[in-house]
């Protein structure tokens, strides 16, 4: 990668970057091309975030978008410190008094939560967990998932709810050769679930999934995907072509199960979640209400519940996949209601007052939407406004000790995670993989990874020279 520098090496911005996921990454590559030093801190062992734990395994092409990400991550002007975590091993004021800028590029690890009697009972799941589960998240790898349910319902009609339940109805043999965690593939092949119900609280005009996903779906050998709404071909030519695209495939949909799938996909909307059911601990159905969408005065739509009794849906797992929410930065401002690090562009702080020389991209800066290649387009901004902040950040210098966080973390036997020391759990994934026909068998917990780092490197890998 070809840097282009902005001034002679003392001259160039020292920038800690927390989070190494796709946000992380897109924002560093810009960082660099502009002549900055980068520092990318992870919390775990491994980079790439949501592209190595939340993409699922049947998903490669996607997982693709890293081979950019490693050649981002061989530049010289970049070191990768993983198993760091912010608020543990390292402060803001430390980072605030070592580099010039600090940007968060931490995501919305968290789920949100129904708010229904009964949410708590055993059974009762965050897709979040889910999907770290199946992923080799460190976090989720200890889960236990009970899949001896025949059906399983899952709140939600975004894509991590559609990727939630093509792992549950695809046929295990065919996730046999991705990079899916082998405890889940096992749990997986044991499994009992042959139908899973989507519910989504609006109408399917309103469904956040792409209509690709829900199609490569319909296609699994042996599942039937069953709409049990009623739905036309669209004809508002103003509508979404997301829209157009969704209620064009979903108006084709049988509103019948046949009695030849051997297993199904049914999505029911305007659905309410009023309560989960129970019995000694642990969820044994759904009660559901039914909405109606009315117009305001404004031409906006509302939902409201309708009279009509609600239904008993029985089922032994129910997965909630209504959206993410990020957690709070110590020494960072916070917006709880909209789950994110108030900012401008990008430059954190409230109502007119900077937290200077801080910086926020991706979910905890915008909030839990878009793509991963949304992330770009945010990066974009939010870096145009670091460099115009450059001046102010050099004229701090007088006032920090460069090198300070390394040495900070070698006193307190912080073993950070070089990137080549990511390289050989690279390598040693992709072996472990091979000998059981896998692309990769991942480490699942962050102990694992150190233990093998340990094993063919025993030295502590913090580097202790300043950028």
């Amino acid at each position: 990668m070809s840097v282009v520098s902005s001034g002679p090496s003392s001259e160039a911005l020292r920038v800690a970057v927390v989070g190494a996921g796709p946000a992380g990454f897109y924002a560093t590559d810009f960082l660099l091309h502009r002549g900055a030093h980068v520092d990318l801190f992870e919390r775990l062992p491994a980079p790439f975030g949501l592209l190595r734990y939340g993409v699922a395994p049947d998903h490669q092409k996607i997982k693709r978008l890293g081979v950019a990400f490693e050649k981002i991550a061989h530049a010289p002007e970049l070191r990768f410190f993983g198993n760091v975590e912010f608020g543990r091993d390292i402060s803001l004021p430390e980072l605030l008094g070592d580099y010039d800028q600090v940007l968060f590029a931490v995501g919305a690890a968290a789920d949100r939560r129904l708010g229904i009697p009964g949410e708590d009972l055993a059974g009762s799941v965050a897709a979040t967990s889910l999907v770290g589960w199946y992923n080799a998240h460190p976090d989720h790898s200890q889960d236990q998932f009970d899949l001896s349910t025949e059906r399983a319902v899952i709140v939600g009609v975004g894509n991590v709810a559609l990727d939630v339940a093509r792992i549950l109805l695809r046929d295990p043999s065919e996730l046999a050769t991705s990079d899916i965690a082998d405890y889940a593939l096992a749990a997986l092949q044991r499994s009992s679930v042959r139908e899973v119900v989507l519910l989504g609280r609006r109408g399917p005009e309103h469904a956040a999934f792409d209509a690709a996903e829900l199609i490569e779906i319909a296609e699994l050998p042996g599942v039937e995907v069953v709409l049990e709404n009623e739905v036309s071909p669209p004809s508002d030519p103003h509508l979404q072509l997301h829209t157009r695209k969704n209620l064009e495939f979903m108006a084709a949909l049988p509103r019948q199960a046949g009695h030849r799938a051997e297993r199904r996909l049914r999505l029911r909307f305007l659905a309410a979640p009023k309560a989960l059911l129970g019995s000694e601990g642990r969820v044994q159905a759904v009660e559901i209400g039914r909405n109606v969408a009315v117009l305001k005065h404004d031409g906006s739509e509302a939902l409201v519940e309708s009279d009509e009794p609600t239904s008993i849906l029985p089922t032994g797992l129910v997965v909630r996949s209504v959206g993410y929410r990020s957690r709070p930065l110590p020494g960072l401002p916070f917006d709880e209601r909209a789950s994110l690090v108030p900012s401008h562009g990008g430059r954190v702080g409230l109502a007119g007052e900077r937290l200077e020389r801080c910086y926020v991209v991706g979910w905890i800066k915008r909030g839990p939407v878009g793509l991963l290649g949304t992330n770009k387009v945010d990066a974009h901004e939010t870096v145009d406004h670091m460099l115009e902040d450059r001046e102010e950040a050099l004229a701090s210098r007088d006032q920090r000790r460069p090198g300070s966080v390394v040495q900070l973390l070698a006193e307190r036997g912080v073993r950070s995670v070089s990137y080549a020391d990511w390289e050989r759990l690279d390598a040693l994934e992709r072996s472990r993989g091979a000998a059981c026909g896998k692309l990769r068998e991942k480490l699942p917990t962050i102990s694992a990874a150190l233990e093998e780092l340990a094993r063919c490197s025993p030295k502590d890998s913090v580097p202790h020279s300043p950028v």
